[in-house]
């Protein structure tokens, strides 16, 4: 796992800090998004808020998470797909909270339908949220 995170730390020409390591660890170990406050606690004591809060920040920058707004007016972060880069994401998928355990993840399989704006208005970021009950939930 430590080859594939500094190759995508290279990749994205990102130096390779303990602090990049471990929270694009915690990306590739965790199914869903996560929210700051879930790294916080996750990668323990030795990563502040702000070194957390910058490293997001800057993953965001060079494509390698996404950002999903919440009905609460929080992010969540999420790993983007292969073809996003720095200024560029391709994040044209669905995005679902469950109102019951909370989880959020990204339904790659599930795309925003293309829609068309009047005249003179250009598109610069589409998001589509979804709540609802997760499989989990429902069984």
């Amino acid at each position: 796992m430590q080859k594939k995170i500094d190759d995508l730390l290279k990749k994205n020409h990102l130096s390779i800090t303990g602090g990049r390591r471990k929270i694009l660890e915690l990306f590739l170990q965790h199914d869903g998004a996560l929210s700051h406050s879930d790294i916080e606690k996750r990668a323990g004591e030795k990563f502040d808020r702000v070194t957390v809060y910058r490293t997001l920040q800057t993953f965001i920058e060079k494509g390698l998470i996404h950002s999903i707004p919440t009905p609460d007016n929080a992010l969540r972060y999420a790993l983007c797909k292969e073809d996003c880069s720095g200024g560029h994401h391709h994040d044209d998928h669905v995005h679902f909270i469950c109102t019951s355990c909370g989880a959020t993840v990204c339904l790659e399989e599930v795309t925003i339908p293309a829609i068309k704006l009047p005249g003179g208005y250009v598109t610069e970021q589409l998001e589509m949220l979804i709540s609802g009950v997760c499989r989990s939930c429902n069984r």
